[in-house]
């Protein structure tokens, strides 16, 4: 883990946002399949892997009211505060290894944006899914690199998921509601081809 931060940690320390690749002025994707959940502005959400992602602050603006957003770089999420200034208040913010994460509640939508394929080996995984299956009330958002995108990002390996595959990953928990597939386009014109699922917990 510890290999892990300080990579994450170096990037955030000295990369501004246009340059690096994952950066998105609108997360547009991420908030339709969170908006087409239809759940009142009360419900409980968690960023994963959020960084100094601008999802929070278009849940703001939207009437979110319960918000976390977690990451494994302490500089990311200090740079997301800085930018959301006195609405940084009212935001839960947590520092940790998404495989270490131990969740004090249970969160209505569980949304996951390429923190989920850098874990490559079964116990990563492993652990991974044992948390979201105890932590997650409603719904997941995840996205992933689809088996048409990168192969190795920001200097780590990854793992590409087929929409068949990350249904099957997380068959135990999740029943599937809808996939996609589409290309991000950097800061620098370059595409990525990525796959976002929505799920329904089963309980």
């Amino acid at each position: 883990m510890e290999n892990r931060k300080l990579h994450w940690e170096n990037i955030y320390n000295h990369k501004n946002p246009d340059e690096v690749s994952w950066t998105q002025d609108v997360p547009k994707t991420s908030l339709d399949l969170i908006e087409r959940f239809n759940l009142p502005r009360s419900v409980s959400i968690i960023d994963v892997g959020g960084g100094d992602s601008r999802l929070v602050d278009f849940l703001l603006a939207r009437g979110y009211q319960d918000i976390t957003v977690l990451d494994i770089s302490a500089k990311a999420l200090e740079r997301a505060k800085e930018r959301l200034g006195e609405k940084a208040s009212s935001v839960k913010w947590i520092v940790t290894d998404i495989t270490e994460f131990e969740a004090r509640q249970q969160y209505d939508i569980w949304h996951d944006r390429a923190t989920f394929h850098f874990l490559t080996s079964d116990e990563q995984i492993d652990k991974y899914l044992n948390i979201v299956e105890k932590a997650v009330r409603k719904f997941m958002v995840i996205g992933t690199f689809s088996d048409f995108g990168p192969q190795k990002y920001s200097g780590l390996e990854i793992r590409q998921y087929s929409e068949q595959q990350l249904e099957q990953k997380l068959a135990k928990g999740f029943q599937k509601i809808k996939c996609i597939t589409e290309d991000h386009v950097t800061p620098f014109h370059t595409k990525q081809n990525f796959l976002f699922c929505s799920f329904s917990a089963k309980r």
